[in-house]
């Protein structure tokens, strides 16, 4: 099992609370599509200065996945979709040709704790339409596990949400002495995000906050709890596609990144985009673009 440690990240300007951010690395782009993990809390939620306050963003060529343990956030995008992100419910945006959206938390938070991540669009549906969707996932209880199962199948559960490529997300919860023997897909990549707690996967030891990689030809993971764990088993078949991933977009060379920066810079400073309209009703501005690198962006895969 490969280790990735998470770095520090500020998201969200002035009021910025930070994130671990695990992927991606320098060593490592994807886990299947999943193309981007930002993991944070739980964090005590000022309700004067804190939370998150990300106002109005763009995307392009890509899915996010919202899913919260603690709290609750208020998803406002281009679209028209208005949803509230609740602890075992998954929402997914799907920006394709482009997007954008706004994430708060309500004022009703007192804790926030959950993860962001997206899924890169294959080649087939990366200039899909902008769409969204919701999903509980019944939770699967046994005597010492329980597990969400919202995108993809495991443990006799399949989540309704379509993705473009196959995937696995869910959530598990272990209590300390617990053995869990998960069966999957053995033509996935998988990553084990622990939250908390400490684990053995197949054996191998895995801290929190910490992302265990396990490569394909596997058909089962054997989980083994030495403390309470909470955690989130994500995988998928290798993407199989390059990239270049630069601030809120997927594209695939650097000229097309520097189309829709300039497109979203376009909407901001003249109120004119073709790719790009704003939440309807947000009363915070956009963020603007950052600067582009000076070196032209390379593709990754």
């Amino acid at each position: 099992m490969e280790i990735l440690t998470p770095r520090d990240v500020p998201l969200g300007g002035l009021r910025a609370m930070n994130v671990r951010r695990t992927l991606p690395q320098r060593r490592r782009t994807f886990v299947g599509a999943w193309c981007f993990i930002d993991h944070y809390g739980p964090d005590h939620v000022d309700p004067n200065t804190g939370g998150m306050v990300v106002s109005p963003h763009p995307h392009t060529g890509l899915q996010t996945v919202s899913w919260l343990f603690t709290g609750e956030i208020e998803h406002h995008d281009s679209a028209g979709h208005h949803a509230l992100v609740r602890p075992g419910e998954v929402n997914l945006m799907t920006a394709g040709r482009g997007i954008s959206h706004s994430e708060y938390s309500t004022g009703s938070t007192t804790l926030l704790h959950g993860a962001q991540l997206w899924l890169a669009l294959p080649e087939h549906a990366r200039h899909t339409d902008p769409d969204f969707e919701h999903y509980a996932p019944k939770p699967i209880l046994a005597g010492n596990w329980e597990a969400r199962v919202f995108l993809g199948s495991l443990l006799d559960s399949t989540s309704p949400v379509r993705t473009h490529t196959p995937l696995l997300g869910a959530e598990l919860r272990l209590r300390a002495g617990a053995t869990l023997l998960v069966p999957v897909e053995e033509d996935f990549e998988h990553g084990l995000l622990l939250d908390s707690g400490a684990i053995t996967v197949n054996g191998e030891p895995l801290a929190a906050h910490e992302l265990g990689y396990v490569e394909p030809g596997r058909d089962h993971l054997l989980l083994k709890a030495q403390e309470d764990a909470l955690l989130l088993l994500l995988g998928g078949p290798p993407f199989g596609e390059q990239i270049v991933m630069w601030w809120n977009f997927i594209g695939r060379d650097h000229d097309e990144i520097v189309r829709y920066r300039d497109q979203w810079q376009g909407l901001i400073n003249d109120g004119v985009a073709d790719q790009f309209t704003l939440p309807p009703g947000d009363l915070l501005p956009p963020i603007p673009a950052p600067p582009l690198p000076n070196a032209r962006m390379v593709r990754r895969g």
